[in-house]
Protein backbone atom coordinates (compact mmCIF):
# COMPACT_ATOMS: atom_id res chain seq x y z
CA UNK A 1 0.00 0.00 0.00
CA UNK A 2 1.41 3.18 -0.75
CA UNK A 3 1.78 5.68 2.42
CA UNK A 4 1.83 9.27 3.39
CA UNK A 5 5.51 10.67 3.29
CA UNK A 6 5.93 11.79 7.08
CA UNK A 7 7.18 15.44 7.18
CA UNK A 8 7.33 16.25 10.82
CA UNK A 9 10.62 16.22 12.17
CA UNK A 10 9.78 16.07 15.79
CA UNK A 11 8.58 12.07 14.53
CA UNK A 12 11.29 11.66 12.39
CA UNK A 13 13.87 12.60 15.20
CA UNK A 14 12.49 9.57 16.70
CA UNK A 15 14.86 6.53 17.10
CA UNK A 16 13.44 3.17 15.16
CA UNK A 17 13.33 0.30 16.61
CA UNK A 18 14.27 -3.49 15.61
CA UNK A 19 12.29 -5.03 13.52
CA UNK A 20 10.91 -8.53 13.15
CA UNK A 21 9.57 -10.62 11.10
CA UNK A 22 5.74 -9.45 12.15
CA UNK A 23 6.90 -6.45 10.83
CA UNK A 24 6.55 -7.55 7.42
CA UNK A 25 3.35 -5.11 6.30
CA UNK A 26 6.22 -2.40 7.02
CA UNK A 27 8.18 -3.74 4.07
CA UNK A 28 5.59 -3.92 1.36
CA UNK A 29 4.17 -0.55 2.03
CA UNK A 30 7.86 0.98 2.20
CA UNK A 31 8.52 -0.44 -1.58
CA UNK A 32 4.74 0.40 -2.61
CA UNK A 33 5.72 3.91 -1.60
CA UNK A 34 9.13 4.15 -2.97
CA UNK A 35 7.98 2.89 -6.41
CA UNK A 36 5.42 5.61 -6.36
CA UNK A 37 8.08 8.58 -5.79
CA UNK A 38 10.93 6.87 -7.79
CA UNK A 39 10.30 9.98 -10.07
CA UNK A 40 11.84 11.90 -7.11
CA UNK A 41 13.27 9.93 -4.55
CA UNK A 42 16.27 7.03 -4.40
CA UNK A 43 15.57 5.61 -0.88
CA UNK A 44 13.35 5.55 1.76
CA UNK A 45 13.44 4.72 5.78
CA UNK A 46 9.97 3.17 7.16
CA UNK A 47 9.88 6.31 9.87
CA UNK A 48 9.31 8.37 6.47
CA UNK A 49 5.85 6.63 6.17
CA UNK A 50 5.38 6.57 9.97
CA UNK A 51 6.72 2.99 10.95
CA UNK A 52 9.78 3.51 13.84
CA UNK A 53 11.19 0.51 12.49
CA UNK A 54 14.90 -0.60 11.32
CA UNK A 55 13.73 -0.80 7.55
CA UNK A 56 14.91 0.70 4.56
CA UNK A 57 14.25 0.49 0.32
CA UNK A 58 16.68 1.99 -2.04
CA UNK A 59 17.84 1.75 -5.53
CA UNK A 60 20.90 0.52 -6.22
CA UNK A 61 20.91 1.06 -9.48
CA UNK A 62 17.95 -0.36 -11.29
CA UNK A 63 17.45 -2.90 -8.57
CA UNK A 64 15.06 -2.56 -5.58
CA UNK A 65 16.78 -3.27 -2.32
CA UNK A 66 15.04 -3.58 0.85
CA UNK A 67 17.93 -3.81 4.30
CA UNK A 68 16.31 -4.84 7.80
CA UNK A 69 17.82 -3.91 10.38
CA UNK A 70 20.81 -2.47 8.79
CA UNK A 71 24.36 -1.57 10.49
CA UNK A 72 27.15 0.38 9.15
CA UNK A 73 29.48 -1.52 10.27
CA UNK A 74 32.78 -0.22 8.18
CA UNK A 75 33.38 2.83 6.58
CA UNK A 76 36.35 4.64 4.50
CA UNK A 77 36.95 7.80 2.76
CA UNK A 78 35.17 10.32 4.29
CA UNK A 79 33.88 13.26 1.93
CA UNK A 80 31.48 16.28 2.24
CA UNK A 81 28.53 16.11 -0.20
CA UNK A 82 24.85 18.20 -0.51
CA UNK A 83 21.99 16.42 0.07
CA UNK A 84 17.70 16.33 -0.12
CA UNK A 85 15.29 14.52 1.41
CA UNK A 86 11.60 13.87 0.34
CA UNK A 87 10.32 14.72 4.13
CA UNK A 88 12.53 17.66 4.75
CA UNK A 89 12.65 20.85 2.49
CA UNK A 90 15.83 21.83 1.49
CA UNK A 91 19.19 20.78 0.36
CA UNK A 92 21.98 20.84 3.00
CA UNK A 93 25.38 19.60 3.34
CA UNK A 94 26.34 16.74 5.04
CA UNK A 95 29.12 14.02 5.76
CA UNK A 96 29.05 10.60 4.12
CA UNK A 97 31.44 8.07 3.42
CA UNK A 98 32.63 6.46 -0.34
CA UNK A 99 33.01 3.19 0.94
CA UNK A 100 30.52 1.29 3.55
CA UNK A 101 30.15 -2.23 4.89
CA UNK A 102 26.59 -3.56 6.02
CA UNK A 103 25.57 -6.12 8.08
CA UNK A 104 21.57 -6.79 7.32
CA UNK A 105 18.47 -8.93 6.75
CA UNK A 106 16.77 -9.15 3.55
CA UNK A 107 12.96 -9.54 3.20
CA UNK A 108 13.22 -12.60 3.99
CA UNK A 109 15.09 -12.21 7.40
CA UNK A 110 18.62 -14.07 5.49
CA UNK A 111 21.16 -11.98 7.25
CA UNK A 112 23.83 -10.61 4.58
CA UNK A 113 27.42 -8.80 4.78
CA UNK A 114 28.01 -6.22 1.75
CA UNK A 115 30.42 -3.33 0.86
CA UNK A 116 28.93 -0.72 -1.27
CA UNK A 117 30.73 2.11 -3.01
CA UNK A 118 29.84 5.48 -4.28
CA UNK A 119 26.25 6.87 -5.04
CA UNK A 120 24.59 3.54 -3.37
CA UNK A 121 27.04 4.10 -0.43
CA UNK A 122 25.31 7.51 0.17
CA UNK A 123 21.83 6.36 -0.40
CA UNK A 124 22.35 3.66 2.50
CA UNK A 125 23.87 6.79 4.84
CA UNK A 126 21.36 8.77 4.23
CA UNK A 127 18.70 6.18 5.08
CA UNK A 128 20.18 4.26 8.01
CA UNK A 129 20.34 8.20 9.50
CA UNK A 130 17.11 8.26 9.55
CA UNK A 131 17.27 4.89 11.34
CA UNK A 132 19.08 6.22 13.96
CA UNK A 133 16.82 9.86 13.76
CA UNK A 134 19.41 12.05 12.30
CA UNK A 135 18.16 14.77 10.23
CA UNK A 136 19.85 16.14 7.24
Amino acid sequence: MIREIVHDPLLLAQKSETAAEKDRRIITDLTDTLKANRDRCVGMAANMIGERKRVIAFYNGPVLMVMVNPKIIKKSGEYTTEEGCLSLAGIKSTKRWQEITVSYQDQSFLPHTNTFRGYPAQIIQHECDHCEGILI
